[in-house]
């Protein structure tokens, strides 16, 4: 037993997705969220990258110029489809929660994090409680050995009582557009001038 919890969720839907500081009750909220994007970014990449399905309306164009492209990690956009739009989010400035957040280890996030992902959630209390025992598992430890009537002893073991995100599942897969396949193909390049040319 590596993790108590075990339906999967997407996970960086609730762990990331609220270090970005977009407030909570947004008209437009992205459908999908992701890590990775195959043949384009590795999880490496410290990258975030959501996806909208939304006709581009006067009052999508507003959020997304407002709340999306102005938000200080916004990266780049790509457009899916005349109603799936892809952003991407360059969350480096949070490389250690992220680097626990793929390792599973949800507990060690800083506390910087954790409170703005709680603080996200917060207004859910269903959802608030069971963020709050991944954030901090040792206060539910008895609570997840009398549920799944174990010994606590594995449960401490154990520690985290959330599972590992599913890398599969958390990396997106559709085709690269044409501008990311010409910068990974070294398509475009600058030719030096040749001295007296």
């Amino acid at each position: 037993m590596s993790h108590i919890y075990t339906k999967y969720f997407q996970k960086s839907k609730v762990f990331l997705y609220p270090l970005l500081g977009i407030a909570k009750g947004q008209t437009y909220v992205p459908v999908e969220t992701y890590i990775c994007w195959q043949d384009a970014f590795d999880y490496t990449d410290y990258r975030f990258i959501s996806v909208y399905n939304s006709i581009r309306s006067t009052e999508y164009i507003i959020f997304e110029d407002v709340v999306l492209k102005q938000n200080k990690m916004f990266d780049s956009y790509y457009k899916l489809s005349s109603d799936r739009h892809l952003y991407i989010f360059n969350i480096e400035s949070y490389k250690h929660d992220f680097n626990m957040f793929v390792d599973g280890k949800y507990s060690k996030f800083s506390s910087n994090a954790k409170n703005k992902i709680s603080n996200y959630f917060s207004s859910s209390k269903g959802i608030s409680k069971n963020i709050k025992s991944f954030l901090y598992p040792e206060e539910f430890h008895s609570n997840y050995a009398k549920s799944l009537d174990v010994d606590l002893s594995i449960i401490k073991e154990v520690y985290e009582v959330c599972s590992k995100p599913d890398m599969k599942k958390e990396c997106l897969i559709e085709k690269i557009p044409n501008e990311i396949q010409l910068l990974k193909d070294n398509s475009i390049s600058l030719d030096k001038t040749k001295p007296n040319e």
